[in-house]
């Protein structure tokens, strides 16, 4: 049964390190959960379609972002593994998402349909308690990230992302970091230039 899959170990792995739960709650856990591999570039959300799960990376390297008009690139975010990834605005709307998300590499996701979720967070109290706990850290991280671009110089804005992203930084193409800053692929390169230069 795909559940078994030895990815979901991970996931498991995450779980034990963060809340104690007995052995009946962490198999309803695993039996709710899908596995899902992505290659790179594959999508795991397009945009227009609606979002309908809760989604772990237990592999990889994944990134939200929209296009404009214009055919331009927004990096809303990434994640990595052991975060939480997905539109939750189209979750909970139950519209189409803005969004799109894909691999950046070859990564795997362990998946919950959101209807089956939110019955583990009411059965298992302690799952339930930290589920909330990530989505105050993530509104706080929203709300940081907001701050960071109306009052931040790009050079700060680089400084800063270096800082929360420094596990895996050097895994991401500069077009995308820039993307992701808000600036010219240029100004980062002038940016790293010049940050090169300092003793």
């Amino acid at each position: 049964m795909s559940y078994f899959y030895p990815m979901y170990e991970i996931f498991q792995q995450y779980l034990d390190d963060k809340i104690s739960l007995s052995s009946e709650e962490a198999s309803s856990i695993r039996e709710s959960s899908i596995i899902k591999k992505i290659r790179k570039r594959q999508y795991l959300l397009q945009e227009g379609d609606v979002w309908r799960y809760d989604a772990f990376i237990a592999k990889g390297c994944l990134r939200t972002y929209s296009i404009d008009e214009a055919g331009s690139e927004h990096i809303i975010g990434f994640g990595i593994e052991n975060w939480w990834i997905g539109d939750r605005e189209s979750l909970l709307s139950g519209q189409p998402s803005r969004f799109n998300i894909d691999a950046v590499e070859d990564s795997e996701v362990v998946l919950f349909a959101h209807t089956n979720f939110e019955k583990l967070c009411v059965a298992i109290p302690a799952f339930g308690q930290l589920i909330n706990q990530i989505l105050q850290r993530s509104f706080i991280a929203s709300q940081n990230r907001i701050q960071a671009a109306l009052s931040y110089t790009a050079e700060e804005k680089y400084r800063a992302f270096l800082e929360k992203y420094s596990a895996f930084a050097n895994r991401l193409p500069q077009s995308m970091i820039a993307s992701y800053l808000g600036i010219t692929p240029e100004t980062l390169s002038r940016i790293r230039k010049n940050a090169s230069r300092k003793p």
